[in-house]
């Protein structure tokens, strides 16, 4: 198992930049930000992945030894208007992890806010079946994470349709596999252990983002959260800052046989507004994790 993070925290770093201060502060791994080139979140540009950017990132990779675990690309892939372009985007990632050696891209489910859940299934199957397709012919597994993206639907419903096991259990029948994160089972009332263990064969990659409960907030709002625009009854936090056991956790994917990479991916506004508070956000959350996994 190996420890990184996702690098769409680092918006306003270059990924040779990122890549040099990761491996200072001792981790594996990186979870590269994929998205197009017009988003700050653009450390590899696959709609722009001639020669020059193919050896670009591989020479940063090989020059620090660090492992390239998945491009991440977080869209709704379900989008009314704007789903082919989605797609359209997620296939040039898997191109792109394919000619790196990348053995994942990470995406969402999403969903269509017009559609009932069981439509958006039958048109998630449609949708995500030939993407699933396309990764297996050059070798990429598409990765799913379990975010609830709740600000994708007008009110407030999860946006994702990857949230639970139920959920889980439909993907992994059309060949998606889960980018794990314990995060979001805690505000679904979730055992983020229990939920998981059926399924670790299934998880080819793990975030690590905490939760903290706000204290006294779900007795006004309860686990749909405020219709009001008042914050929740929660907040992301780095490993070590919310709830999460993550001796648990980690106790529980080592012995289900995962060996991946546990990527952190950073979404804590204690520490965020600079590079320095980030990378300081990242620095307690290898201080949590790297006592846990050791590659």
């Amino acid at each position: 198992m190996k420890l990184g993070f996702l690098t769409a925290c680092l918006p306003e770093s270059s990924l040779s930049d990122i890549a040099r201060w990761a491996v200072d502060q001792g981790y594996d791994a990186l979870e590269v930000a994929g998205w197009p080139s017009t988003d700050a979140r653009n450390h590899i540009r696959v709609d722009r992945f001639d020669e020059a950017e193919y050896a670009r990132v591989g020479r940063i990779f090989a020059d620090t030894g660090l492992v390239l675990s998945s491009i991440a690309y977080y869209e709704n892939n379900l989008h009314p208007t704007e789903g082919a372009q989605v797609n359209a985007h997620v296939r040039r990632c898997i191109e792109a992890a394919a000619a790196l050696g990348c053995p994942t891209v990470g995406t969402f489910v999403g969903r269509d806010p017009g559609l009932p859940v069981r439509d958006n299934l039958a048109k998630g199957a449609d949708v995500l079946g030939p993407l699933v397709e396309y990764g297996r012919r050059h070798g990429v597994e598409l990765v799913i994470e379990n975010c609830l993206m709740k600000s994708w639907h007008p009110d407030g419903y999860p946006g994702n349709l990857a949230y639970s096991p139920e959920l889980w259990e439909w993907m992994f029948g059309i060949g998606l596999k889960l980018n794990y994160d314990p995060s979001h089972l805690l505000a679904l009332g979730i055992d983020p252990v229990g939920a998981m263990l059926p399924y670790i064969p299934d998880i080819s990659h793990v975030q690590a983002k905490d939760t903290e409960i706000l204290p006294g907030k779900i007795d006004r709002f309860g686990y749909f959260g405020p219709v009001s625009g008042e914050k929740g009854w929660y907040r992301f936090r780095v490993p070590g800052r919310g709830q999460l056991d993550w001796t648990r956790i980690i106790d529980a994917l080592q012995e289900g046989g995962y060996t991946g990479v546990v990527s952190v991916e950073h979404e804590d506004p204690v520490w965020s507004g600079s590079t320095a508070r980030v990378q300081t956000g990242l620095g307690i959350a290898y201080e949590t994790l790297r006592p846990l996994i050791r590659g």
